[in-house]
């Protein structure tokens, strides 16, 4: 019984970790709908390089490679989760508010470069190498060099 149980056990990890993990090129016309528009919205001029879906266990997430170098990734609905720039500014609609009062405020000849919305708040580069981290109040709680 115990062999039975652990070979059992065994075949649905392997199973499981083979299932887990699927990335695969897609066509923009493949990203869901908020993703799309976003694209559309805030990148209406740059091409799209590339276009991934990333199949998990129990979710998708989708990133996308402009041609200029900029990387999104999107949520299985089309949220926005992270939008790094490089040396571009983020679009300040991406960008909320409070945060950018914040940066503005504190860091004035710096831009926003990278932005990353998390379950508990954000995390966001700024061009002066300095990562602020926010709660979902918009206090910075975390100030990384």
């Amino acid at each position: 019984m115990k062999k039975f149980f652990l070979t059992a056990v065994i075949l649905v990890l392997a199973f499981g970790s083979a299932c887990a993990d699927i990335d695969r090129p897609i066509e923009v016309k493949d990203l869901p709908v908020k993703a799309q528009s976003f694209l559309k919205q805030h990148y209406p001029s740059i091409e799209v390089s590339l276009a991934i879906e990333d199949k998990e266990f129990l979710f998708n997430e989708f990133e996308v490679v402009l041609v200029n170098g900029i990387k999104l990734d999107f949520d299985s609905s089309g949220e926005w989760i992270e939008v790094d720039c490089k040396y571009d500014s983020v679009p300040s609609a991406v960008v909320p508010l409070q945060i950018q009062q914040d940066v503005a405020k504190h860091y004035p000849d710096a831009k926003i470069i990278k932005i990353k919305r998390e379950r508990r708040g954000y995390e966001v580069s700024l061009s002066n190498r300095l990562e602020l981290s926010y709660d979902s109040k918009f206090k910075v709680v975390e100030i990384d060099d």
